[in-house]
């Protein structure tokens, strides 16, 4: 069997064969590639093609929305049915292209039969043997193209079908949309009332409960207070026992280091140091939460009643002395500013000057580093105290008062009502009282603000001096140097 070309040999004229008609249209630029099979079939070659037709995208996509229609949103699911529907559009369009193209070939062959048909009459030999096997060719071809055009109609009912499909899962899905979104209005109007009916609820019962849950939380801390004493006394935690022998230990350390000043101070007068200090001498240990006191030592002392007291503060002994402002009192209490300091004690009488010193410099509270360190990890730091003096006017009443102490500000309160409240500024002191009695070491000096002072009395020396160190603390934070009257400028020398 041999090939059709397009060279007949010499037994044919150039111009034999009439040239095709100018009004066929050819779908694409190159004639179509076919191939003899098994029994003479003709065999179209489908070119490679990684890009999957819109058939099998939107049977693609079908399957998908079938598949995750259980776990898909109702909008989610009318986006993809929306999807869908504009697929099958488009699969309509192209299936109208192709019933053009498929127009166009039945046309094509048609009239290529015609010219191999009028050419096999004027050929002879060879030459009309491969005129009739190219006019079985086309007939084969023919007969396939209306196979396929077959399969073309029943694949656009089938599309047809999906669309219809489509467009009214499309609809089903809206309504679906609607309903829901209708649902959930109805949802959101039920949880705003229900909330508003809570609310109320609750400022009634509010209302009714204001005047007895007062007393009712003071019965029941009470309650909580005496049930802890007495778990306390008949379960003793391995807390307190070591609260006990700190305490313990804290007590013999004093009472060493005040024995050993003692000691010093006989040293100190056999070896002839002293000759008139002998008239005076410090008593009290030289430890940050005590006090201390000039004591005569004498009969030739004058009373301190007579004589004119100041104490000062020394880096060193034998160093640069400064005045501590107001510490005019035979009693004066270190605060924080003053440890690692040596404190000394001036008493002039007519031309008589006596001259007291501490042994070494003041020493730092044991535990009082930890435990404020402690209170600055807390949200709220509060401690309560009473209130001495304000305005340097002895205050009558000896009622409980709440200081809070800030990272912004400091505020004096009495149960709710507040009785000063000031932020940190150039204005505000905070230091120890800097003389009184025994009581001297739990006592502070507080300056809200220009013609507003206070003197607070603390239930413990620990908590006077850790509110000191918090509030300088967190004033410095504020860029704020928070000290006593006149110790600024030593803070900044």
């Amino acid at each position: 069997m041999t090939r059709v070309t397009r060279d007949f040999g010499n037994t044919m004229q150039r111009d034999a064969v009439p040239p095709v008609s100018a009004d066929v249209i050819f779908p694409s630029s190159r004639f179509p590639n076919y191939k003899i099979g098994a029994n003479n079939q003709i065999v179209e070659v489908k070119e490679d093609s990684t890009a999957l037709t819109m058939k099998e995208v939107v049977a693609r996509e079908t399957a998908q929305l079938l598949e995750q229609q259980k776990r898909l949103s109702v909008r989610d699911l009318a986006s993809k049915f929306e999807k869908g529907l504009a697929a099958a559009a488009k699969l309509s369009d192209e299936a109208r292209l192709k019933d053009a193209a498929s127009l166009e070939k039945h046309v094509l062959l048609k009239k290529l039969r015609d010219a191999l048909e009028d050419l096999r009459g004027r050929v002879a030999g060879k030459n009309k043997d491969d005129v009739e096997e190219a006019i079985a060719m086309v007939e084969a071809l023919a007969v396939q193209l209306s196979q396929r055009e077959g399969e073309l109609i029943q694949e656009k009912t089938e599309v047809k079908k999906l669309a219809t499909f489509l467009k009214q899962a499309s609809e089903d899905a809206k309504k679906l949309v609607e309903e829901e979104r209708a649902y959930a209005r109805a949802e959101i109007e039920n949880a705003r009332a229900a909330v508003q009916r809570v609310e109320e609820a609750l400022q009634e019962y509010e209302r009714m409960s204001g005047a007895s849950g007062k007393q009712d939380m003071e019965e029941l801390m009470k309650e909580v207070q005496e049930a802890r004493r007495i778990k306390m006394l008949h379960q003793p935690s391995k807390v307190m026992d070591m609260e006990h022998e700190l305490q313990a230990l804290r007590m013999q350390l004093a009472e060493k280091s005040k024995y050993s000043v003692q000691l010093q101070k006989e040293l100190a007068r056999k070896m002839g140091e002293e000759t008139v200090s002998q008239l005076y001498e410090l008593d009290g240990t030289e430890a940050l939460g005590s006090f201390l006191q000039i004591q005569p030592c004498s009969l030739a002392a004058p009373e301190l009643s007579e004589c004119s007291i100041q104490w000062y503060r020394l880096a060193c002994e034998g160093g640069k002395k400064e005045p501590i402002s107001g510490a005019t009192k035979p009693v004066y209490a270190p605060e924080p500013f003053d440890v690692g300091r040596v404190l000394q004690a001036e008493i002039t009488f007519g031309d008589q000057t006596t001259l007291m010193t501490t042994a070494s410099a003041i020493d730092p509270a044991a535990g009082l580093g930890n435990y404020v360190e402690a209170l600055v990890r807390r949200h709220d730091i509060e401690f309560n105290v009473v209130v001495v003096q304000m305005n340097g006017t002895d205050h009558t009443s000896e009622s409980i008062h709440v200081l809070h102490i800030g990272r912004m500000r400091m505020k004096l309160r009495k149960g709710k009502t507040s009785v000063a409240k000031e932020y940190y500024s150039a204005s505000m002191q905070l230091c120890g009282v800097r003389g009184g009695g025994n009581a001297a070491a739990q006592a502070t000096f507080w300056q809200v603000k220009t013609g507003l002072s206070f003197v607070l009395a603390f239930e413990t020396e620990r908590e006077r001096n850790a509110a000191i160190m918090l509030a300088r603390r967190f004033a410095y934070d504020c860029n704020i140097m928070l000290a006593g009257p006149d110790d600024r400028a030593a803070l900044g020398s």
